[in-house]
């Protein structure tokens, strides 16, 4: 993945003013009303969600999320959100269809970048524009992209390693899904950390496999062969989401290991969240998804009614993905530790304390 500028600067004067509104699942009609695009037609957008099993923060987070955030801005709107579920050719199907149906704007969370462009061509050829979310799109240009500094997501799980392990210490590397361009961004991002202790010997990389689609079982495997291959001698475990962290968990409390181990996470589920209260997870990396969505909801309703000044106003860097250069907002996310998570995420209002604090964990909740 190609670099990108730095200087990005916070969201809340971006997406200050969008109300929170209910919104139901799958294809969501508003009712008709004023602020329809340009000449007063009617606007459709799709909201296309690359898996559940990668990560179920898309239906349970970004889709609800950016549903009310078009509501807020223009109630007239319909919005088109569904899920590829871990199907590059389903997603190419759902924004065919989306386009059938009217969509002036995709929003699209690539299952893969080479799929994505597949989406982008489609689109431009229907007249209508492209927002790649949260993950990038290569081999074409979509008009913009909204995301998190990904590369900075696996800086914070390496440099958690070596902050906390001992010297001499041997770590195992469970990546997520490098055919996307945020698994390969993670994995980049925290040998960009580690591999300097790999080389001097400070830590020992004892295992490393990627896990296609991030999916949980294979991770799971994956890291029970590490464990076998290095005789249970393992301190530390780089996972790169709480979906692959459960797993590894998993695995190590088989042999008795839970709670010994350090295991790196992202996306601050509830799951997540709990594990690192009874101390079987170490960290967890949160973005703060209601600021993506309401961000992304702001920019694709813009390019629905030819606004491009906005779209220009809320990007903060550019993104050259080696087609060519996509104007970008890219956020920062934030560790997240037992001792951090009331001043992170509860504070932010992600979760409650009641939602990761039950059954054995609430004797453990420093909350």
């Amino acid at each position: 993945m190609k670099r990108h500028r730095s200087g990005l600067v916070g969201l809340a004067a971006l997406v200050l003013g969008l109300a929170a509104c209910s919104s139901t699942t799958g294809t969501q009609q508003s009712s008709p009303g004023a602020g329809g695009g340009t000449g007063g037609g009617a606007i459709t957008i799709a909201f296309l969600m690359p898996c559940s099993t990668c990560a179920d923060r898309f239906e349970s987070k970004d889709k609800p999320y950016f549903e009310e955030a078009v509501k807020a801005i223009d109630p007239s709107i319909t919005v088109i959100a569904n899920n590829a579920q871990g199907q590059a050719s389903t997603q190419l199907q759902q924004a065919e269809s989306a386009l059938t149906n009217g969509a002036k704007v995709l929003v699209v969370s690539p299952f893969t970048a080479e799929a994505g462009a597949s989406i982008v061509e489609k689109a431009k050829a229907d007249g209508a524009s492209v927002l790649a979310y949260d993950g990038l799109i290569e081999g074409a240009v979509p008009d913009a992209y909204v995301s998190f500094q990904n590369e900075k997501v696996g800086e914070l799980q390496g440099q958690y390693m070596l902050d906390n392990l001992p010297k001499g210490s041997t770590v195992a590397m469970i990546n997520g899904d490098i055919t996307s361009v945020p698994g390969r961004a993670f994995k980049e991002g925290a040998h960009k950390i580690l591999d300097p202790a790999f080389a001097d010997g400070r830590l020992v990389l004892g295992y490393e496999s990627d896990t296609a689609g991030f999916d949980p079982a294979t991770g799971q495997r994956s890291m029970e062969q590490a464990l076998t291959a290095l005789g249970d001698k393992v301190q530390g475990v780089v996972a790169p989401n709480d979906g692959l962290a459960n797993a590894v968990i998993t695995a190590l409390t088989a042999r008795g290991l839970n709670g010994k181990v350090l295991v790196t996470g992202q996306d601050a589920t509830d799951a997540g969240l709990t594990s690192i209260v009874l101390g079987d997870q170490s960290m967890t990396v949160y973005k703060s998804i209601r600021a993506e969505a309401e961000a992304a909801a702001k920019i694709a309703v813009a390019l629905a009614k030819g606004d491009t000044a906005t779209v220009t106003s809320m990007a903060t860097s550019t993104v050259d993905n080696g087609t060519g250069k996509i104007p970008s907002l890219l956020l920062d996310p934030v560790p997240v530790t037992r001792d951090t998570i009331k001043d992170t995420v509860i504070k932010d209002g992600f979760t409650t304390k009641d939602k990761i604090c039950s059954g054995a964990a609430a004797a453990k909740c420093p909350l």
